[in-house]
């Protein structure tokens, strides 16, 4: 189930592919909203980029939460990569 999820967030598996959205800006990152089809409904997704001196990182998550549309999925994807940020810092950015 696990690797299903992974498959369909990466863009490898059924379901519609992740949509391409425009970044937010928080606290030095961007954000992606990236949420993806599943069972009819939409999947909290997204991705958390920020530059360092040696390059750009990134962090990906996906959360439980569903949605019964896109738009409603990319407003909590986005509400939950802050929370992310401002709870955990640049810690996400380590391997």
């Amino acid at each position: 189930m696990l690797g299903n999820l992974l498959g369909k967030l990466f863009g490898k598996g059924g379901g519609d592919a992740p949509a391409v959205a425009e970044p937010v800006e928080y606290k030095g990152c961007r954000i992606f909203a990236e949420p993806f089809a599943d069972g009819g409904q939409y999947q909290t997704a997204g991705r958390i980029e920020k530059d360092f001196e040696d390059g750009v990182r990134e962090h990906r998550f996906i959360r439980a939460e569903k949605h019964p549309s896109r738009e409603e999925a990319e407003s909590f994807s986005l509400t939950k990569a802050r929370q992310i940020i401002d709870g955990n810092g640049d810690s996400i950015f380590r391997a």
